[in-house]
């Protein structure tokens, strides 16, 4: 039986119509416990093989409950990993996705975690990330150069 090392568990979260700031992820994320820090970054593109023509914008809408699923998501992936014996430690978690009207080259989603090692960190970051966009209640709309809306299914 692998015995596990004490856990400590930081988890920041939030869903925001204000524009997202990579640094301030970073930060939250930072402790002289953790060797390991990934970051992920989903940013808007002006193309998606949904739509015909540019991308001008898209609209993010979400559910009221969105950010307490956020938050429940992490948790989740957090506690499952360390069930699996992939964590132990400390581990930092911040998340933040956006809603609201964005623009080519602007921030919708940004995670960052920090952990002991960079194996566990890179496992945590991408198992993060692909739990939000199965299970999180948001929802986004493109908007072309051609005046076509395009909604998608969870952003």
């Amino acid at each position: 039986m692998k015995i596990l090392s004490p856990r400590t568990v930081t988890i920041s979260v939030s869903v925001t119509d204000e524009v997202l700031d990579l640094g301030a992820h970073l930060r939250q994320v930072e402790s002289t416990h953790t060797g390991a820090v990934v970051s992920f970054v989903g940013q808007v593109r002006d193309h998606d093989p949904e739509v015909v023509g540019v991308v001008e914008s898209l609209e993010y809408t979400c559910h009221p409950d969105a950010e307490r699923v956020l938050r429940t998501v992490v948790t989740e992936v957090v506690d499952d990993l360390f069930v699996r014996g992939v964590l132990g430690g400390e581990v930092r978690v911040a998340a933040t996705h956006r809603v609201g009207r964005l623009h080519p080259g602007e921030l919708a989603l940004v995670v960052c975690t920090a952990t002991a090692h960079r194996a566990e960190c890179y496992e945590l970051n991408r198992s993060v990330v692909e739990r939000i966009k199965e299970r999180i209640p948001v929802w986004k709309c493109q908007n072309t150069d051609g005046g076509e809306r395009v909604w998608s299914g969870a952003a």
